[in-house]
């Protein structure tokens, strides 16, 4: 699996979307500031993500993007799969009954694909959540972190 631009810059958005207190609306415009993205290719990706059903667009002064659900309730494979990143592996393969090592490195990638996948759907918004608010405490208390 390999992350593009459109994956890396969706769960850069969703993250800092789960990061906004009570989780009110952003704008696209706000979010790009934020994480120094392009507001335009934001927008498309976010328009991905509402069809998804991982946010919800309110209109207004106030309005914006908002998550849909709890960040606990948001899987970064859902977010990957979205914006059309391929989680599936490379083209079909199937392995010649007589090559034992075919058969062999058919089955080690065919479970490597499995534990990529269970991780993906296994890692929740919350968790980066989380990831994002203790690197933010370390970076403010960066002086007096003793390890």
């Amino acid at each position: 699996m390999k992350l593009t631009t459109r994956g890396h810059y969706s769960v850069r958005a969703m993250l800092d979307l789960s990061l906004q207190p009570k989780h009110k609306p952003t704008s696209v415009k706000a979010i790009a500031q934020r994480q120094e993205l392009p507001a335009p290719y934001l927008e498309k990706l976010l328009i991905e993500l509402r069809r998804a059903g991982l946010v919800e667009s309110i209109r207004g002064s106030q309005g914006g993007y908002r998550l849909s659900r709890s960040p606990a309730q948001i899987s970064l494979g859902q977010i990957l799969e979205a914006v059309g990143e391929a989680i599936e592996p490379l083209p079909k393969h199937t392995p010649e009954a007589e090559q034992a090592e075919d058969w062999v490195t058919y089955t080690l990638w065919h479970r490597l694909h499995q534990k990529l996948k269970e991780a993906l759907y296994g890692i929740t918004l919350e968790d980066l959540y989380y990831d994002a608010r203790s690197w933010q405490a370390m970076q403010r208390n960066a002086d007096s972190f003793v390890v």
